[in-house]
């Protein structure tokens, strides 16, 4: 099994995440949201390849809802799960780049 380590980075999308669900919605969206992330988070933490590897941003990612997006780095030899960040599918490519980028 998998730790799972939140970077400071992917807690600040988790919570910029919360924020938009709870703000365009309520918090019945957002407690499903949470849960729906926890229970991606458990399946990751047992099977940390089920998401998709990219070698030109060196980490990979895990669809957790239509519109969110985790992205997040295994580090095999500490059999850890390093989370990057939480992004919405709805925002501008070019700036993940750049957050990837920054991350590493």
């Amino acid at each position: 099994m998998f730790k799972i380590n939140w970077e400071p980075l992917s807690e600040i999308t988790f919570s910029e995440e919360i924020d938009f669900i709870f703000r365009k919605w309520n918090q019945i969206e957002v407690d499903k949201f949470a849960l729906l992330v926890h229970e991606n988070l458990e399946r990751l933490s047992k099977n940390a390849t089920i998401g998709i590897y990219n070698s030109k941003n060196n980490c990979s990612s895990l669809v957790i809802s239509k519109q969110t997006t985790l992205y997040y780095k295994i580090i095999e030899d500490k059999s850890q799960i390093d989370l990057i960040l939480f992004w919405n599918n709805k925002q501008n490519p070019k700036q993940l780049k750049k957050m990837l980028h920054q991350s590493h």
